[in-house]
């Protein structure tokens, strides 16, 4: 499912001939860049989460994590894992399917490297707010949901996503949490008539 892509910094200078400002969701990027990229800590932190939700690697380490911590939940944090793997999963299929380009206007400033050049839904912003749910659901807690717009508003201070990358993401992300959620109620009580007769 990967694709093997590294997104190039913007370093060519501006052509002030052909130049147009930033319309429509280029300048909220541009808007939002401008307004809180700059402020002390705000890029490493959005390099990090992105680093930490490439793949829904990090969800996943996490989820391994809680099941072995906290085994009296262990089918809750796996749940949780998966939930967000095939979050991440819909998200890559989406992508290829609708095949819109990341950001490349001339005023965004591009600050990470990605995966692939397809935008459509963030699979970070997918990944999360799967995960975040199902966590909160795992945890009993809604802390982990917290998370959640911190990840959506990195995607757009690195410059690698449009607003409604994001905002689909998530909605995607929630309709697959949904439904791991159901899936799993449903199995769990399968599985315990199992051990209760083996």
């Amino acid at each position: 499912m990967r694709e093997e892509h590294v997104a190039d910094e913007q370093t060519c200078p501006m052509n002030l001939d052909t130049y147009q400002p930033p319309r429509g969701e280029d300048a909220v990027l541009v808007a939002v860049q401008h307004g809180i990229a700059g402020r002390a800590g705000v890029l490493p932190g959005a390099r990090a989460l992105s680093h930490f939700g490439e793949h829904s690697a990090g969800w996943v380490g996490l989820a391994l994590l809680g099941a072995l911590v906290d085994p009296r939940r262990r089918r809750e944090w796996l749940t949780a894992g998966a939930g967000a793997f095939v979050a991440h999963a819909a998200a890559v299929v989406i992508k290829r399917v609708v095949r819109r380009k990341r950001p490349h206007h001339p005023a965004i400033a591009v600050n990470v490297g990605t995966p692939s050049k397809l935008s459509f839904p963030s699979a970070h912003a997918t990944s999360t707010a799967a995960a975040a749910l199902l966590l909160a659901r795992a945890t009993g807690s809604r802390l982990p949901l917290l998370v959640v717009p911190p990840m959506a508003l990195s995607r757009l201070v690195l410059g690698v996503h449009y607003p409604t990358d994001v905002l689909t993401g998530v909605v995607v992300g929630a309709a697959v949490a949904k439904t791991v959620g159901v899936v799993a109620d449903r199995v769990d009580p399968a599985m315990a008539s199992k051990e209760t007769t083996a």
